[in-house]
């Protein structure tokens, strides 16, 4: 049976523990002395932690029926921690709206792994045709048998992108609408004398770059040499939008954290995942 977090483990990168002190001051309260025990390790813990869902040290896991399952003293202390505090230019009052919203007595919210409305964003290497090139992978969990997976939902491939200019205007050409009355035998132009044969496709036509990077690797155009950087896209939030790297340096700010935060208004989350799917 697939396991959920089988697939998951695939690009999670594992970075050092930071040791440090941390105390409870009460139920559910960090009284943090300034060197928090340990970095955020993995993806999943910095769910665990967001929801308040592990002890302060990390060694325990708190399930529903434990008396600081989601405890929201805790939640704040973990909150306050999950963020990049030394490169990121996030302005402490937009952390603390943003830790409000979360913590809304009337509507917490919480991460949830199988909800849709994240994305992980996987640079890769791969050697296209003897030339080492740059890809980008756009992933999201779906559902499969018993459990989940990680697919492929869109490619960013640099040499792709030139493959279909598709004139507009006066520049295009076109197939005249007696064609029919000739048994379309001007497709000739298309195929034969046009070099832009995407000229003749309806204008809501988008080419399927995932489709061709796959026709070139079964093709043996394309090969996998490794991943060189994983971060991720969050929506789950009502009205929020952030994005989460991974910090391996020197310190206890270190692992998964919040790098970049946004207040959604209308229209923003579209103009978002157009930006991250390199749609613009």
């Amino acid at each position: 049976m697939r396991k959920t977090f089988l697939i998951f483990a695939f690009f999670i990168a594992i970075i050092s523990v930071v040791s440090g002190q941390s105390y409870l001051g009460g139920p559910g309260t960090i009284k943090d002395d300034g060197r928090f025990a340990a970095s955020t390790k993995q993806l999943n813990q910095f769910f665990r932690r967001f929801n308040g869902e592990e002890s302060v040290d990390g060694n325990t896991r708190f399930y529903p029926g434990d008396s600081l399952f989601q405890n929201p003293s805790l939640r704040k202390g973990f909150l306050s921690i999950l963020f990049d505090n030394q490169t990121s230019s996030i302005s402490p009052d937009l952390k603390n709206q943003f830790i409000q919203s979360v913590l809304s007595p009337m509507y917490p919210q919480y991460l949830i792994f199988h909800r849709p409305g994240w994305y992980a964003e996987v640079d890769a290497v791969f050697n296209f045709k003897g030339k080492r090139e740059q890809v980008t992978f756009i992933m999201k969990i779906q559902p499969e048998g018993l459990g989940y997976e990680w697919v492929i939902d869109h490619v960013v491939f640099d040499p792709f992108k030139n493959l279909f200019n598709k004139p507009v205007g006066d520049k295009k050409d076109f197939l005249h609408p007696l064609s029919h009355e000739l048994g379309f035998m001007n497709l000739r132009r298309a195929f034969q004398d046009s070099n832009s044969p995407e000229s003749f496709t309806a204008s809501s036509y988008k080419p399927d770059y995932l489709a061709i990077f796959l026709y070139e690797m079964k093709q043996g155009n394309l090969r996998f040499e490794t991943v060189n950087e994983v971060k991720f896209h969050f929506f789950l939030i009502g009205g929020w939008y952030f994005e989460v790297n991974q910090f391996n340096r020197p310190g206890f700010n270190t692992g998964w954290l919040i790098s970049n935060l946004v207040r959604l208004g209308p229209g923003d989350k579209e103009t978002l995942l157009k930006y991250i799917y390199d749609q613009n």
